[in-house]
């Protein structure tokens, strides 16, 4: 069994983590890591696992876990390694944002890998350390990627994307609370979005003349879990052409799927799935992608990267039940 560590594990992402690894074949959690709730039962924050999993918070690590899962906040991931050390061969999972772009990758010698299967899989199977993307980022990248790998990204890409309350995180804000969620619908960090980053990066991977604009506007949807995205930009063949160039294209990965019907966000939440849908409107190609943000838009991606580290079936553990009502 591959001993696994969960640091922040109060949070969202690692509730997810906790409620996915504990069903998980190859994998035993051995400890859950957070300081402000040392000594009490997970169940007491994460009320849904009463019944399934009986253990305590704790304030210490065991350096020796195989691997470790951090659940921290943006740029907490490197203060917490500066104080604590892990073996030799640890594999370390960040879903912070810490050390996803290419200029941050490396820390003390640790090498991080940009953490999305479809497209770099391979370096994935043989990383020690992984930077988990974000759930803007996943949806959108996964939405655009066989374009950019045939070189087909010329123009402008414009892109709407909601997302559910948990997208921010745990702790309450103004925009967080119920009573301002609710009925409610706005936007927020219009055209700089720190995900674009991460996205821009992947489209040079593919696409290495890639210099179109990528105009993304992010909103704040009132339901708790999910991330709806529409994206559209020039292409000049037909829609056949399009589908069978994405079908393609994700042949052979177990979580990004292609419909041929117009989709939603109940065919996604709670499960590890990206699902895409086309459509040809004149010149425009408009992709729509729709995922779980704290899934596969996180903890569900972290597994998947875990599995191929390790060697595993990619999708051990992750075969999760949705719910379309």
């Amino acid at each position: 069994m591959i001993k696994a560590g969960i640091i922040g594990g109060a949070g969202y992402t690692a509730g997810e983590l906790i409620r996915t690894l504990v069903h998980h074949p190859k994998v035993q959690i051995d400890f859950v890591f957070s300081t402000s709730n040392a000594g009490n039962p997970i169940h007491h924050i994460h009320q849904d696992v009463i019944g399934t999993i009986d253990m305590l918070f704790t304030d210490t690590i065991n350096p020796n876990v195989a691997v470790v899962f951090l659940c921290l906040g943006h740029g907490k991931s490197k203060e917490f390694l500066e104080k604590h050390s892990f073996s030799k061969d640890t594999k370390i999972i960040d879903l912070s944002n810490d050390f996803r772009l290419s200029e941050e990758a490396t820390y003390k010698e640790k090498k991080f890998i940009y953490g999305l299967p479809e497209v770099n899989k391979k370096a994935i199977q043989q990383a020690q350390y992984i930077a988990n993307p974000g759930c803007f980022a996943t949806a959108i990248q996964l939405a655009l990627m066989p374009l950019a790998a045939h070189k087909l990204l010329t123009k402008d890409i414009h892109i709407n994307a909601v997302t559910g309350a948990t997208g921010a995180g745990v702790s309450l804000s103004k925009t967080t609370h119920f009573t301002w969620r609710d009925n409610n619908f706005s936007h927020y960090k219009a055209f700089n979005h720190q995900h674009l980053g991460e996205i821009q990066q992947t489209m040079h991977q593919l696409q290495d003349d890639f210099s179109s604009e990528i105009h993304f506007i992010p909103n704040r949807g009132n339901f708790s879990r999910g991330i709806f995205a529409t994206a559209y930009t020039h292409f000049k063949g037909t829609l056949k052409e399009a589908i069978a160039l994405y079908k393609t294209y994700y042949h052979e990965a177990p979580f990004t799927i292609v419909s041929d019907e117009n989709i939603h966000l109940k065919q996604v939440v709670n499960t590890n799935k990206c699902i895409l849908h086309l459509e040809k409107h004149q010149h425009k190609l408009l992709i729509t992608s729709v995922l779980d943000n704290l899934l596969k838009g996180a903890s569900g991606q972290a597994i998947q990267n875990m599995n191929l580290a390790f060697g595993l079936m990619e999708t051990d553990g992750l075969n999760l039940k949705g719910s379309n009502f």
